[in-house]
């Protein structure tokens, strides 16, 4: 990657899925908060103001939404490795950081919630 970083930043995405350990998780859906920071190069849509020139935002949410409510994950860090997968595979971008936030998680604590994030880089 060179010294710049263009980032396409999608912060909040919510999606109800059923994912988790336990099978109440996997029976019941539940909310999850996905953050994606996409980076590619974004300068020649900057200097020519063309959305054929960079990544569709709109595209990659419907693709993530798909990928989330999709098939079932036991860990968050599964879901999170799928979902940067399927950006890299489908938008080509140089990497993509994924956070998967679970916003009811079952523990014995006042937790507002859980997360892991992930980055991925082109191989």
């Amino acid at each position: 990657m060179s010294e710049r970083a263009d980032l396409i930043e999608i912060s909040g995405l919510r999606v109800v899925a059923r994912h988790g350990v336990l099978e109440e998780e996997r029976r019941r859906a539940q909310p999850f908060e996905i953050h994606l920071v996409v980076e590619s190069d974004l300068a020649e849509a900057a200097r020519t103001d063309d959305l054929s020139h960079t990544l569709d935002y709109g595209k990659i949410v419907e693709k993530v939404v798909e990928v989330a409510t999709g098939t079932s994950h036991l860990l968050l860090e599964s879901l999170a490795g799928e979902i940067a997968s399927a950006v890299l595979h489908h938008f080509a971008p140089t990497a993509v950081t994924v956070t998967v936030r679970k916003l009811r998680p079952p523990i014995a604590a006042d937790v507002a919630s859980v997360a892991v994030t992930l980055r991925r880089t082109v191989a």
